[in-house]
């Protein structure tokens, strides 16, 4: 045994969901090599070797809910992966509302032991979720899946953004409650990362932050570059983390907040105080 070993998950299980590419397949990479037993989840064909595959459809209730009978096991660390862009029918349920009832599930079973974590993954554009928060607790109040999807469908509310920083704001509500079972939960918010989902939307994901990049000399996050920091929160060596929504962004945040490079300045300033309409307005 060395120090160094509380950055490994010899004798863990590490359940991902949203596994089969982007950072999900690397964090599944990560996890597996770092010594774990792991499991896949996803709708798409997981092709990693050395895993298991279990089929979900977090836009379904039935699925996820069939899907813990395949897991075969605790989960010492679950990796909420999964995600879609704007115009994916059942948005709000895949990047959202499918990940918190697969959690409530694990851990009505029990399958959350004590020093477990739960990492998820969510975005830059869950920045301004502190701005949204009494909107947000209201929302999480619906602990109900089909209740919580129509919601958002009614309330103009099923996108992208509020996916993210309806993520934000769990992970933040839920930090204390869970830390009292042994069970930590953390985020990353990555920027643009070269992933599949992201080439498909090139134009609005990838060129985002483009003049920072090209100012500084980088490339967009490769999703090992975003599965190593997902990966290490669920890691021993965090074990004093919990409640963070950590931003992985290569710097450009922190740019645009401090006008280091001011370019980046009205658009972080847009992304941190973006306000959803209230019933009032």
């Amino acid at each position: 045994m060395s120090l160094f070993d509380a950055y490994r998950f010899n004798g863990k299980r590490a359940l991902v969901v949203g596994g089969a590419t982007g950072m999900g397949a690397a964090a599944a990479e990560v996890v597996r090599d770092a010594g774990a037993e792991v499991v896949v989840m996803d709708y798409a064909e997981v092709t990693l070797p050395g895993v298991k595959a279990v089929h979900v459809n977090l836009a379904d209730k039935a699925s996820i809910e069939a899907s813990i009978d395949e897991i075969g096991g605790p989960v010492h660390a679950l990796f909420s992966c999964a995600g879609v862009a704007d115009g994916t029918p059942g948005i709000e349920r895949i990047n959202f509302i499918g990940h918190r009832h697969l959690i409530d599930q694990l851990l009505a079973a029990d399958l959350l032991p004590r020093g477990s974590a739960i990492g998820m993954i969510s975005s830059a554009a869950g920045l301004p979720w502190q701005v949204n928060l009494p909107q947000l607790l209201e929302y999480l109040k619906i602990t109900d899946f089909d209740e919580a999807a129509e919601w958002c469908v009614a309330n103009g509310r099923a996108d992208y953004m509020w996916s993210k920083q309806s993520i934000n704001a769990y992970v933040a509500q839920e930090a204390f409650g869970l830390l009292k079972r042994g069970i930590r939960i953390n985020a990353i918010l990555p920027g643009p990362t070269d992933t599949p989902l992201a080439r498909a939307n090139a134009d609005m994901w990838l060129g985002f932050g483009a003049d920072y990049r090209e100012e500084v000399g980088i490339e967009a996050s490769t999703p090992l570059e975003q599965a190593y920091p997902l990966v290490f929160l669920c890691s021993d060596a965090a074990g004093g983390i919990t409640g963070i929504t950590m931003i992985t962004d290569a710097g450009y945040v922190a740019a645009g907040v401090t006008n280091a490079f001011p370019p980046a300045q009205p658009v972080v300033e847009f992304l941190s105080t973006f306000a959803y309409p209230t019933e009032d307005a």
